[in-house]
């Protein structure tokens, strides 16, 4: 019970150094980009992101696709019709990517 009254007491202060107009906001939250796969295309086909920033691809497609890295750094492995795989950018770098189920659909991601 004694350490309740403590940690409330703690907060409490803390809250009253802040002073007015002081905010308590959560932290923001990560942005998400979005590349869609449709008409065996990667929309966009390249894309710029900040690291720290989480890219998902969404299968809009008919077909089954992957996100593949072409240095192996990145793999969705198969992506299933109205399926989608999420990536959190974290190296800086600009990665091509290919679908390896279907060769002749390419991408790019830059992290800056």
């Amino acid at each position: 019970m004694a350490a309740v009254r403590i940690a409330t007491a703690v907060l409490l202060a803390a809250c009253l150094c802040m002073g007015p107009g002081a905010s308590t906001a959560e932290p923001a939250k990560r942005t998400v980009r979005t590349v869609t796969i449709d008409a065996m295309k990667y929309l966009p086909d390249r894309l710029t992101v900040h690291a720290g920033e989480t890219v998902v691809w969404i299968n809009k497609d008919l077909f089954p696709h992957t996100v593949t890295e072409a240095n192996g750094r990145f793999d969705s492995h198969e992506i299933k019709p109205n399926g989608s795989w999420k990536y959190l950018a974290k190296k800086r770098g600009e990665f091509a990517y290919v679908c390896t189920l279907h060769p002749s659909m390419k991408g790019a991601l830059l992290v800056e």
